[in-house]
């Protein structure tokens, strides 16, 4: 449902939602401690730049950080920006005339999974995601790599 996209994305954005609030991350340590792509992390961190979620700074102590405290984004606005509203507007199987006038076999079904989608995602922010101790280490366990250097990216 999600592209590969965004999926770095979101996994990205809930990694800064992890650290400490402000501080510019390197992508390539992002990329590092998610195990994915630093050049694809890079594009996906530049897009989400452009739609003023994150904040990016050059140099050497430079890096990326939530444009935003993690409580006021959501995972809404983090697929919306990445992959566009076509999950919680268009019809599960792509066809462009569906609509109410004229529904396919799945419309009404994928009517009521997207309004729940939509809700979901809306009412839900980064900082819900990271504020559960469990939940939280029970996604850090994902992580392929350890922290290089913990004292450096909290």
């Amino acid at each position: 449902m999600l592209s590969r996209r965004c999926s770095y994305g979101l996994q990205a954005v809930l990694f800064l939602a992890s650290q400490e609030q402000g501080a510019y991350i390197p992508i390539q340590h992002i990329s590092e401690r998610l195990g994915l792509s630093s050049h694809f992390m890079t594009k996906v961190l530049q897009h989400l730049t452009h739609h003023g979620l994150l904040r990016s700074l050059r140099g050497p102590h430079g890096g990326v950080a939530l444009a935003r405290p993690p409580g006021q984004i959501t995972l809404k606005e983090i697929i919306t920006a990445i992959d566009g509203p076509d999950l919680f507007e268009a019809c599960v199987l792509g066809l462009p005339g569906c609509g109410e006038q004229k529904p396919c076999p799945l419309h009404e079904a994928w009517k009521e999974v997207r309004g729940c989608l939509g809700s979901t995602f809306a009412g839900t922010t980064l900082a819900t995601l990271v504020a559960e101790p469990e939940r939280l280490a029970a996604w850090q366990a994902c992580w392929t790599t350890p922290p290089a250097n913990t004292a450096a990216h909290p």
